[in-house]
């Protein structure tokens, strides 16, 4: 009954999330790509005030997974890097604190452009 629970809350945050991003697409003239990167921005700004933190601990992946946990985890980055290193950490602790992320996607996109053949849109 407790997986089941917090399945329950990971998809009702990660839902409301995913809704406001399509509430936006719908009835605004933003493109795609300032939505996301509204929400990464948006991520960061919670993060630093502190209300992205208590979210995750709630909602597990439904908070960690959307693009505002990548800005999440980029503010914690720096975060923890400028605690450790001081202010070079501003410059540092973001993006190691994404590597692996990052490193994934640029993996699994070569990884596509290796499995699937190019073609020009029609």
């Amino acid at each position: 009954m407790q997986i089941f629970l917090e399945l329950v809350k990971a998809f009702f945050v990660g839902g409301v999330i995913c809704a406001i991003g399509q509430l936006f697409i719908d009835y605004t003239k933003l493109t795609p790509a300032r939505i996301l990167t509204a929400y990464v921005i948006t991520g960061v700004i919670l993060s630093a005030v502190g209300i992205y933190q208590p979210l995750v601990e709630f909602a597990g992946a439904g908070a960690s997974v959307p693009l505002t946990g990548f800005g999440h985890l980029l503010a914690q980055g720096v975060r923890d890097a400028v605690a450790e290193k001081g202010a070079l950490g501003i410059l540092s602790g973001g993006m190691s604190a994404a590597a692996g992320g990052i490193t994934a996607a640029l993996l699994a996109g070569l990884l596509a452009s290796l499995c699937f053949k190019k073609r020009m849109k029609s």
